[in-house]
């Protein structure tokens, strides 16, 4: 009821608010104030002046890192369907990655890094062909323990992937000794990042003029974990019943074949749909499985 009332005194104070003009001027008569034109008023969120990471503390408030943070938290906040959707998803999919990061020794920060590189889509794939919820090309999927192939693909592995994530996290930590710089080389390469840090004389990543992309990138992740971990205070109100619970499984492990991947679902009482999309790791009809490996199959 609080949040209600709250709510109904801003929509009443946007609609009858007369806007002040901006001009070199801080102070603006009345008389010269602009009416809104439509029955609602749309402001932007406050830009905090410090924010923390893995523990961190990062200073927002140099205009260049305030304004490049206030940017992508409108992003946030105004893209209202797909910002839904990520605190939506992010109740399915965070109790799953989370013991993971911690297992490994990796902030739990990170889970939004996984936000902002696939939308927490398990199926999304980019035009250069990376794939998962991080992402991964295949090259380096393969360099970090993933079967990638036509028939197996496991940067579609929700818990393999996060794995494999852990796994470059620590590498480049064990170069940067910061996670943030981490972060930065996990979008634009090791390399890239550490020779922009000698060449532009930087101490923080944060502070390289690198390509738009990721310059966004470390400050996309900060406003993901703001708004995620606190949606109400940037107007996203839910319900528990809003969420997407997480899928309770039994496991089948196989080490053979499966020729009609169909009529295994059918045999275990799902259909052939439920059966991919709880792994999205099997990438057609049938498992070959030539070589006898063990793979572990989710029915939900």
């Amino acid at each position: 009821m609080k949040i209600n009332y709250i709510l109904t005194l801003i929509l009443v104070f946007c609609i009858g608010a007369s806007i002040p003009i901006l001009t070199g001027s801080s102070q603006v008569n009345e008389q010269h104030s602009a009416k809104s034109e439509v029955p609602y008023c749309v402001t932007p969120p406050t830009v905090p002046a410090q924010v923390t990471f893995d523990g961190e503390t990062i200073d927002l408030r140099r205009y260049d890192r305030r304004e490049r943070m206030d940017r992508e938290m409108m992003a946030f906040t105004y893209m209202h369907s797909t910002t839904m959707l990520l605190i939506k998803r992010a109740n399915r999919y965070f109790p799953i990655i989370e013991p993971i990061l911690k297992a490994n020794g990796i902030p739990d920060d990170f889970k939004y890094l996984m936000v902002i590189e696939s939308n927490l889509n398990t199926i999304a794939r980019s035009p250069a062909g990376a794939a998962g919820l991080w992402q991964f090309m295949p090259a380096t999927g393969r360099e970090f323990g993933l079967e990638v192939n036509d028939n197996v693909d496991e940067r579609y592995h929700i818990e393999k992937a996060t794995v494999a994530a852990c796994k470059y996290f620590k590498q480049a930590y064990a170069k940067y000794g910061d996670w943030m710089a981490v972060s930065a080389a996990y979008n634009a390469g090791q390399g890239r990042i550490s020779s922009q840090l000698e060449k532009q004389l930087a101490s923080h990543a944060m502070d390289l003029w690198l390509v738009e992309e990721t310059s966004r990138y470390m400050f996309r992740l900060l406003a993901a974990k703001a708004v995620i971990s606190n949606p109400q205070q940037y107007g996203f109100l839910l319900k528990r019943e809003h969420l997407y619970p997480p899928i309770p499984y039994t496991e089948v492990t196989v080490t053979t074949g499966i020729g009609n991947l169909a009529q295994f679902a059918k045999d275990k009482g799902i259909t052939y749909a439920q059966l991919k999309d709880a792994n999205p790791w099997l990438r057609d009809t049938s498992l070959m499985n030539k070589s006898g490996r063990t793979y572990i199959l989710k029915i939900p």
